[in-house]
């Protein structure tokens, strides 16, 4: 049973990758098109980075649990 909630955090991990990876895409072109916004824009990935990866560690401790 352990593995199959193993195999069930690794599918749940597919949401939280795209996530971080379409975030830091979006921080990067916003300070390509204008660099002046980089202090303002940064905050904002780094607080949407951590939210994504608390979806990823609520499920690892889920599929411990379980």
């Amino acid at each position: 049973m352990g593995s199959l909630n193993m195999i069930g955090y690794g599918l749940a991990t597919i949401g939280p990758a795209i996530a971080v990876g379409l975030i830091f895409a979006a921080y990067i072109n916003g300070v390509a098109r204008q660099p002046e916004s980089q202090s303002r824009l940064q905050p904002i990935a780094i607080l949407g980075f951590a939210l994504a990866e608390a979806l990823a560690i609520i499920g690892i401790a889920l599929a411990f649990v379980i």
